[in-house]
């Protein structure tokens, strides 16, 4: 008989969150209620993000137990439509213009510092990956947190298969850079295309983990379609949508954020409700579906699995 061992950051599924609520939470509460009357009705229209993916039938996966929540997941309705997604606009409610994005076909390219470097289609990688579902919290450096359910598998994985040569210490993702389709990338004020970073042992951490589904389906667009990065460790930020190219260096990358203003966003990024951000204090959020502010946890929770990697690290500033 197995019998599993509850971590310090195991959250119960029942306290999870909405991640529409905490700027709009009149207007979505009202939107939730008319939308409530369709369904009962009958006459609800289907969601313009609910469109057929050709990896549809690879999902729902199964859920890895090992990854649970002391909260309940946060509504789909409200998570879906309550989006950071920058190329699309600057406001939460990017989600329609999102529909305009193409995830198929699309590519993801290995290479820099690898044994083996190649270009994947994104279906090939499906395939060659071992799919999971995992429910983790997300925790905004704006102060709002949710918790959702993603399907995809461990970065590591991804990483064994790229190979890394010895000198490689840091890995470079970027995202797509179409401004026709996505109209916050004609805003040349901004250094587009999207770059993130982490380090290798980051990377290859049991936390970090690519998304290509949640709520049990394929990605949506506004979520970061087909592929995302997820390091629940770290401001969501960190969490680059869309990922076409994973770049393995031995320098350190020059994140989107931290390239726009540096004296605010460094390269770590990882949780932690003593240090503030420049502009609002970071020692609680509001959870998004809920009148509730819970006090944020150090590592936004996963201290246990992360700390480690930190511990021997000084002049750094690993928050932000």
């Amino acid at each position: 008989m197995n019998i599993l061992k509850k971590r310090s950051w195991d959250l119960p599924e029942r306290e999870a969150t909405p991640e529409h609520i905490f700027m709009n939470r009149r207007q979505i509460l009202a939107g939730l209620a008319g939308g409530g009357a369709l369904l009962a009705s009958g006459l609800a229209p289907r969601p313009a993000f609910a469109e057929e993916d050709p990896s549809a039938g690879l999902y729902p996966v199964k859920r890895n137990a090992a990854y649970e929540l002391d909260r309940d997941l946060t509504a789909e309705e409200i998570a879906s439509k309550y989006n950071n997604f920058y190329e699309f606009g600057t406001h939460k409610q990017t989600w329609p213009a999102a529909q305009k994005l193409k995830i198929r076909p699309w590519t993801v390219t290995l290479d820099g510092m690898i044994d083996n470097p190649q270009t994947l289609d994104i279906d090939d990688l499906l395939a060659k990956m071992p799919l999971e579902e995992r429910l983790y919290r997300h925790r905004c450096v704006e102060a709002w947190s949710m918790a959702v359910p993603w399907s995809g598998f461990p970065l590591a994985e991804l990483v064994k298969l790229a190979g890394p040569q010895s000198g490689a210490k840091y890995i470079r993702f970027e995202t797509f850079f179409d401004p026709a389709v996505a109209n916050g990338q004609n805003q040349s004020w901004y250094p587009w295309p999207y770059v993130e970073g982490l380090t290798l042992e980051e990377a290859t951490n049991e936390l970090a983990f690519m998304a290509t589904g949640i709520y049990g389906k394929p990605l949506p667009k506004q979520f970061g379609a087909p592929v995302r990065l997820v390091t629940p460790w770290k401001y969501g930020f960190k969490c680059i949508k869309s990922v076409v190219k994973i770049s393995f260096t031995d320098e350190r990358p020059v994140s989107f954020w931290e390239e726009i203003q540096p004296q605010e966003y460094g390269f770590w990024a990882n949780v932690n409700p003593s240090v503030p951000h420049r502009r609002w204090p970071q020692s609680s959020e509001s959870v998004l579906g809920t009148d509730e502010r819970r006090n944020t946890l150090l590592y936004n929770g996963y201290e246990e699995q992360v700390a480690g990697i930190y511990k021997d690290m000084t002049g750094e500033l690993l928050f932000f």
